[in-house]
């Protein structure tokens, strides 16, 4: 009796080990709600701009902390501060701990009005944390390109005068410095906050 309890506890044991094992082999793994870039991941170029203080800025020095990359300008009516709200509100679906490790930057692409210090009195009004800069024509136009951000000046007759037609897409960067995802715009802030959920992990 007590043989053939031990071989039922046995033939047990062994058909949840095999059952455990064949989920941990065959299960998919999380995956990113944002689009990827394939491995191996390229690393995100240097950008060289100002702060509103005058100091200079370098990304190469975020390493170690999740960056969130978006190209815009302060007179924008309706883009801009749609996302910058929405990565506001990603955030603040992380734990504090996560949320300080993740750093946002708002790169303009009208430096004939957008000085460092607008710039950041702009982003402020969203979260204080998140970073403004900007620069001189010609090194912004260098990150421009090498982010692949389309950029054209259009004229207009309101009072804001002329409106900035522009790339409308957040850029992520890991902790390694690599550029991983990017996020269309309208994208959902739950998805946002899924995908900074699982690359912080």
């Amino acid at each position: 009796m007590h043989r053939k309890t031990l071989l039922v506890g046995l033939g047990s044991f062994l058909l949840i080990l095999t059952v455990g094992v064949a989920v941990m082999l065959f299960a998919r793994p999380a995956s990113f709600k944002g689009t990827t870039y394939g491995e191996p991941y390229p690393a995100a170029p240097e950008i060289e701009l100002t702060r509103s203080d005058g100091t200079s800025f370098r990304l190469s020095e975020m390493r170690g902390n999740v960056v969130l990359i978006f190209f815009g300008y302060t007179s924008c009516p309706d883009v801009c501060p749609t996302t910058l709200a929405e990565l506001k509100l990603a955030l603040a679906e992380l734990s504090a701990e996560d949320a300080a490790q993740v750093k946002v930057l708002f790169v303009t692409v009208d430096p004939q009005r957008d000085t460092p210090e607008r710039v950041q009195e702009y982003v402020d009004r969203f979260n204080t944390a998140f970073i403004g800069l900007s620069g001189a024509q010609a090194d912004l136009e260098n990150v421009w390109k090498n982010f692949g951000v389309y950029r054209e000046v259009v004229q207009g007759e309101s009072a804001a005068g002329y409106i900035v037609d522009h790339t409308a897409r957040v850029t992520l960067i890991d902790q390694q410095g690599n550029l991983r995802i990017s996020f269309g715009l309208d994208t959902p802030v739950e998805d946002i906050a899924h995908d900074l959920k699982l690359i912080l992990k």
